[in-house]
């Protein structure tokens, strides 16, 4: 016997009964089915750190939108002021491109694991997200604020965010490790932690560049949630270089992921940013439908 045809509206709500509201499944059913996949930009990747010309960079680049950071206080466009987050969101609409998330790279030289200033930034982020209109943030774990083979580095990281996830988890947001882990690494921290709002932000050169199988972590970690990807290649243009992004797609919908594809780096040799943009989000989209 067939099993009944569930309406969309009916599937959102099954899903959400069933406990599945941080689940790629949920994502997917939320997602315009014309638009499965929308192709972003981090602002740094694209020289505008933390600057409001990234949208319009954005816009000209014909990518769908921007990751944006969310640095220390003080900074030109602290998102932490309302002010500034007018600005933004009054520049996205302008441009006709989207916020895909929010990213704290500035933990890679103030660590979460050790800094009382970044445990409190996190706070301050997860505070302002809704602000924002945001449900995803990358907290990056390189440079300084590296944590692997580093076992008391991981378990303050762990008691750090079983503090602050329950705060996540009443805004209805998530916290996407990107560190240099591999996916084994990766559930132990998620399993101790505990929460559906403490997630894997993956990116796939990082991990290649590790020695990582990508394909076969991307369906690994599925099971626990990957939250976002950057699609990545650290010397060449996507589809020049290591990552073989046909296999990538099997896997991402092997996992059931519909959402961003944020690239970061990428530039072609001898390529300006534009050009190099340009050709990624071309090529992203002759492999993920994106409906553009």
């Amino acid at each position: 016997m067939n099993p009944p045809i569930l309406t969309r509206r009916e599937a959102l709500q099954a899903a959400v009964a069933a406990g599945l509201a941080f689940s790629p499944a949920l994502s997917a059913l939320a997602a315009d089915a014309r638009r499965p996949f929308k192709i972003g930009a981090c602002d740094w990747s694209i020289k505008q750190r933390g600057q409001l010309k990234a949208l319009q960079l954005a816009h000209e680049f014909g990518l769908d939108g921007v990751q944006v950071s969310f640095d220390q206080p003080g900074s030109p466009y602290d998102l932490r002021l309302e002010k500034n987050r007018r600005l933004y969101l009054q520049a996205a609409k302008q441009y006709d491109v989207e916020i895909a998330s929010l990213a704290m790279g500035v933990l890679n030289h103030v660590p979460y694991a050790s800094s009382p200033e970044a445990e409190q930034w996190v706070e301050q982020c997860i505070e302002t997200m809704p602000k924002m209109q945001q449900k995803i943030v990358l907290l990056a774990f390189f440079g300084q604020g590296d944590i692997k083979d580093q076992p008391e580095r991981i378990q303050e990281v762990i008691r750090r965010l079983k503090k602050v996830a329950p705060q996540a988890e009443r805004a209805g947001v998530i916290l996407g490790l990107e560190t240099q882990l591999n996916a084994d690494g990766h559930l132990r921290i998620l399993d101790a932690v505990g929460s559906p709002a403490v997630q894997v932000y993956y990116d796939v050169a990082n991990m290649q560049e590790q020695g990582y199988d990508i394909y076969q972590e991307i369906r690994q970690l599925g099971q626990k949630r990957i939250c976002q990807f950057h699609f990545k290649e650290n010397n060449s243009l996507l589809g020049k270089g290591l990552i073989d992004f046909h296999r990538v797609k099997d896997a991402v919908d092997a996992i059931g992921y519909r959402g961003w594809l944020v690239i970061e780096s990428a530039l072609g040799k001898g390529m300006n940013i534009r050009d190099s943009y340009v050709a990624n989000q071309k090529y992203l989209r002759s492999i993920f439908p994106t409906g553009a």
